[in-house]
């Protein structure tokens, strides 16, 4: 027997399903076109140079549309809020649910709190005096209360957004995609007009170690396409749809990202992109020869930050509400506001989170790339996983969009998947590569003792299957009446 759990309880209780087609593309590709392209495309080059940077993208978007074809079928047969959580749980039971829902949304609140950093360090491009008061000096960085409580500020409103519903964060994301895409459009403008494609070269710089540098950041890049099954219950289109707007959302970041590699690697020679303070921005105005165009790079930059923080604070939370909605996290997260019906507590503890990160400074920037990236990759790991368990477990599912067809097209998919989110996993490991720092760790560590406090909490004794949820939440009543 199939529980859902709307059915249970009356609208009050459930999220409002007010989304769209455009809206829901809009979360899923803004959320993956975050602040990264803008800062860290100078450093890519560096490290790999122009087609190095681009076949790391390539690959990267490949990977990813493989993991998000596994994304496509599950969310199509589970249209659930929480995404990871109901998938899992379903084919692998409670506590490996609660390991890929802490992982992904660990993913998650770790780019939020990259977004509260990175939006007064673009701010500060087109003021520079905005740090004053000086606080304390990490890693070098000085930390200015001012520009502190600029991250805090945008923070507290991305938060208000969401809390006051789905629908007002959904309109705000496709406005500010759509400017992204016009400045997408003056970038690709400004190269045809003044770009040298002789500025791309060297082609290739520091080999095999180059290309696996810039290859690591992929998952902190393309972390996003998920937030469309996180706001599955939300949206209302068909759920064949929905699994298709999962893939589509990639394709179309992994164009993103090629374009912005090649139109800033043909403003200016190499030697002179190294120098600059924020490359995409500095090539924005090398080509147009106008200070002015740098700025209006740094507003898309800005638009960049708005999307990915508002998306994934909007995803982080449905898997915050999910987890206690199956008595994994405490009750109080999964309240919902009384009149918007959106997760609010799950909100403002997420919320809170991101805005201590302005705190300590722009360093906070590289480690929050790599403290996030391992954890995503173990929730694309275990959602490869789940594909597979339930294709070979539940062949009959309902599946309205199978991916490869039902003979070993599928089955290929999903083993390509677990192959590559493996092999992703392993260039952070010391002596790959790209292995971490010990900041990074340290990050990783912190988030995964704090779910450890969870973890001997949640449900044991249940078998996977269809009837997974609806077990839990028998255990989760049961706990309450013996209260």
């Amino acid at each position: 027997m199939t529980t859902d759990f709307k059915t249970q309880a009356g609208p009050a209780n459930t999220l409002a399903k007010t989304l769209g087609n455009r809206d829901a593309l809009a979360l899923g590709f803004g959320a993956m076109i975050g602040f990264g392209w803008v800062v860290l495309t100078g450093d890519w080059l560096a490290s790999a140079g122009t087609m190095g940077a681009i076949l790391a993208m390539v690959t990267g978007g490949i990977i990813m549309a493989i993991v998000g074809l596994t994304y496509a079928e599950l969310t199509a047969s589970m249209p659930m809020a929480g995404g990871e959580h109901n998938f899992i749980l379903r084919a692998l039971g409670p506590r490996p649910s609660f390991i890929g829902s802490w992982a992904i949304t660990g993913g998650y609140v770790t780019i939020v709190a990259f977004e509260a950093v990175a939006f007064p360090r673009t701010v500060e491009y087109i003021l520079p005096g905005l740090s004053q008061i000086p606080l304390w000096t990490i890693a070098g960085f000085q930390v200015h209360l001012t520009w502190a409580l600029v991250g805090v500020a945008a923070g507290a409103l991305i938060t208000f957004i969401n809390i006051r519903g789905v629908k007002q964060a959904g309109i705000v994301q496709t406005f500010t995609v759509l400017f992204l895409l016009v400045i997408g459009a003056l970038l690709i403008f400004g190269s045809v007009i003044g770009g040298d494609v002789q500025n791309m070269e060297p082609l290739f710089t520091n080999g095999v170690s180059g290309y696996f540098t810039v290859l690591m950041v992929v998952p902190f890049l393309f972390i996003g396409f998920d937030v469309i099954p996180q706001s599955a219950e939300e949206v209302n289109i068909p759920a064949r749809q929905v699994g298709k707007l999962v893939v589509l959302a990639v394709v179309l970041a992994t164009i993103w990202y090629i374009m912005v590699v090649l139109t800033t690697a043909s403003s200016m020679p190499a030697s002179e992109l190294v120098k600059t303070d924020i490359a995409t921005a500095d090539a924005m105005g090398a080509l147009f020869g106008s200070a002015l165009m740098a700025k209006i790079l740094i507003a898309g930059g800005i638009a960049g930050i708005l999307t990915s923080w508002n998306s994934l604070l909007l995803g982080a939370s449905r898997l915050v509400y999910s987890l206690a909605r199956s008595g994994m996290l405490p009750a109080w997260f999964g309240a919902l506001h009384p009149k918007f019906r959106t997760p609010h507590n799950a909100l403002l503890f997420i919320g809170g989170l991101s805005m201590l990160a302005p705190f300590f400074g722009v360093k906070m920037l590289g480690w929050l790339v790599d403290g996030g990236a391992p954890s995503i990759i173990m929730a694309y790991f275990l959602v490869a996983v789940t594909f597979l368990v339930l294709r070979k477990r539940e062949p009959a599912m309902d599946r309205p969009l199978r991916v490869g067809g039902k003979g070993k097209g599928g089955i290929a998919i999903g083993i390509a998947a677990v192959v590559l989110t493996l092999a992703l996993f392993s260039l952070y490991m010391p002596g790959m590569p790209a292995s971490l720092s010990w900041q990074p760790w340290l990050i990783f560590a912190v988030w995964w003792g704090l779910g450890a406090l969870f973890f001997f909490k949640v449900p044991a004794g249940i078998k996977p299957g269809v009837d997974a949820e609806h077990q839990v939440l028998e255990i989760v009543k049961a706990r309450k009446a013996k209260k």
